[in-house]
């Protein structure tokens, strides 16, 4: 699995991602979450696919992390 968070494909619920909210877009801020939601329909978005994680947030992934065992 690709660590690239432009990809629909590669991001489910319950993994841990590195998001850039909406106020971070400037500064490129990264904040890290658990996925509840994918909000991007499309299979694929230059800037990250958008999702909610667990605690409400809702920002664009630019990282998937992946377990110690498959890194």
């Amino acid at each position: 699995m690709s660590t690239n968070g432009t990809i629909r494909a590669n991001i489910k619920p319950g993994i841990q991602v590195d998001i850039v909210l909406k106020q971070d877009q400037r500064t490129g801020r990264t904040t890290r979450g658990i996925v509840k939601d994918l909000l991007t329909n499309s299979p694929q978005h230059p800037h990250g696919i958008k999702v909610r994680l667990t605690d409400g947030q809702v920002g664009r992934v630019k990282q998937i992390i992946l377990p110690a065992s498959e890194g």
